[in-house]
């Protein structure tokens, strides 16, 4: 094999990753600093980047790029990147360039439209603007598949994933989570609230501790504000952003939790990789479990809460409570609400269960858009017994819509089982990972995940790094497990 031909092809992958990752400064500028008239403006810039980021991929200057490289002598970083080439080849050369285009100044455009929309409590300031995004997106789908058009759209997050397998996943742990849900509920017991109301620079001082605790490495990166809690970019340039509601701490300290747990995944994947497809993440999934696991195993742990409560004492005004045993039972507290980002660990799949088995209606024609709100609240009043009091605690509550993300929703719930499994195997590996937390010292379970996860990147398929990282194929079963234990000890069951 000739190494400038891989070389060759490298390089060109590496310059429409960069134009890429422009397109993801522009969208961090759009949410974070972006002043409201220049909506218009960014819907453009957006979809002149993307016409060149389409033409990039669908050349035939890329195709030969691919064609002349001999993998029989590659590694598996290099073999990946290979592969991941021609589909990304494959799949671009599918879709007319001016379908992506449109796609991207739309659904650009289409965030400030929901962000309206949600402060102004009205679904239907926000409907005809998500028909013409879900228009768009079936006619990608059509584009990308003759078969179920939710999995055409579902393989951009969760990568050779189909629906089917993905929905008996993640329904297999829903009797579980019913059956933990009804008998928390029969125990009756009233936990503890974080009381009073803390101002947003009081919060995030608290943040920036945990993220310190999480080794967030602050020269690659930092921390601002944002309607909807998010990460951006990758290795030495990775950009995390909260919300702050004075009258609920958690939201802002859990939030930036979830968003550390991304960041350091994409902080840590290897430098000699950036800008390839093996140097990105494997999947959302894998991503997600990483949020996850640092929100919840972690950081709504005993040991962890123990240490936050003296940080808390320490940043805030008095908050209620009165010993790190009461905070602990506060961050866990199960109760059934509305907003998904802030359920608690026994609802939070059951929120996310709800969303992609609408999207997937959506997108396969069986549900207009005219009818989702009613859907939402229908069914919801299904699954948690509770009428939804208005478009903002309902369908309007999450952005991914807006921006086209369809095919998202479920790699949360997907994460979740990866988390739980990478979990009972850190633990096994590392009996005495608590020590370390309790003094908000989370050194050896960033090690562990470094180790097994982050600096895997997407060297193979998403699930082999998790089997790979616990020894069998994952299941929903130690997510239940984890679950059971620990909310069994908090409610006395």
């Amino acid at each position: 094999m000739s190494n400038s031909a891989y070389d060759d092809l490298i390089a060109y992958v590496k310059t429409t990753s960069s134009l890429e990752e422009i397109g993801g400064v522009l969208m961090w500028d759009q949410e974070v600093m972006m002043p409201r008239k220049g909506n218009a403006q960014r819907s453009e810039q957006v979809a002149a980047l993307e016409a060149t980021i389409h033409a990039r991929r669908t050349a035939t200057e890329f195709a030969d790029l691919i064609a002349a490289v001999d993998t029989g002598p590659l590694n598996d970083a290099e073999k990946m990147n290979v592969a991941e080439s021609q589909k990304t080849y494959n799949r671009a050369t599918k879709i007319p360039a001016k379908l992506a285009t449109e796609i991207a100044r739309v659904t650009a455009g289409a965030q400030q439209v929901w962000a309206d929309a949600r402060a102004a409590n009205k679904f239907a300031d926000f409907a005809p603007t998500l028909e013409k995004v879900l228009d768009l997106k079936r006619e990608e789908a059509k584009c990308l598949s003759d078969g179920d058009p939710y999995d055409a759209l579902l393989d951009d997050f969760e990568p050779g994933m189909k629906s089917g397998p993905l929905l008996e996943l993640l329904s297999s742990i829903r009797p579980g989570l019913t059956e933990l849900r009804g008998a928390i509920a029969e125990k009756g017991l009233t936990m503890p609230r974080v009381l009073g109301r803390h101002p947003a620079e009081r919060q995030m001082a608290v943040a920036r501790r945990l993220a310190d605790a999480f080794s967030y490495d602050w020269e690659a990166g930092r921390l601002d504000y944002s309607v909807h809690p998010f990460s951006s970019g990758h290795n030495n340039d990775s950009r995390i952003t909260t919300r702050v509601a004075e009258e609920d701490v958690f939201n802002c300290f859990y939030s930036t939790i979830h968003e550390i747990g991304h960041a350091r995944y994409e902080q840590n994947m290897p430098l000699d990789l950036a800008g390839t497809p093996a140097g990105k993440y494997a999947s959302m999934g894998v991503h997600e479990s990483q949020s996850r696991m640092a929100e919840n195993q972690i950081g709504r742990s005993r040991e962890f809460t123990r240490w936050m409560f003296h940080v808390m004492e320490q940043e805030l005004e008095p908050f209620g409570i009165e010993t790190p045993e009461e905070l602990y039972h506060a961050a866990n507290r199960v109760e059934t609400g509305f907003i998904r980002t802030e359920a608690d660990e026994v609802h939070y799949n059951l929120h996310v269960l709800l969303r992609f088995e609408l999207e997937r209606e959506m997108v396969r024609g069986y549900l207009d858009v005219k009818d989702l709100e009613g859907a939402w609240n229908e069914r919801f009043l299904r699954d948690f017994g509770v009428e939804v009091p208005d478009a903002a605690h309902g369908v309007l509550q999450d952005v991914h819509w807006s921006v086209g993300l369809f095919g998202y929703f479920p790699t949360y719930s997907l994460g979740n089982i990866y988390a739980g499994e990478l979990y009972a195997a850190m633990r096994a590996d590392i009996p005495d990972l608590d020590d370390g937390i309790s003094k908000g010292d989370t050194s050896a379970a960033m090690g562990w995940v470094e180790k097994h996860v982050h600096k895997r990147a997407h060297e193979v398929p998403p699930e082999q790094i998790i089997s790979d990282a616990v020894g069998h194929k994952p299941t929903g079963e130690p997510l239940l497990a984890y679950l059971k234990k620990k909310f069994g000890d908090i409610y006395d069951l």
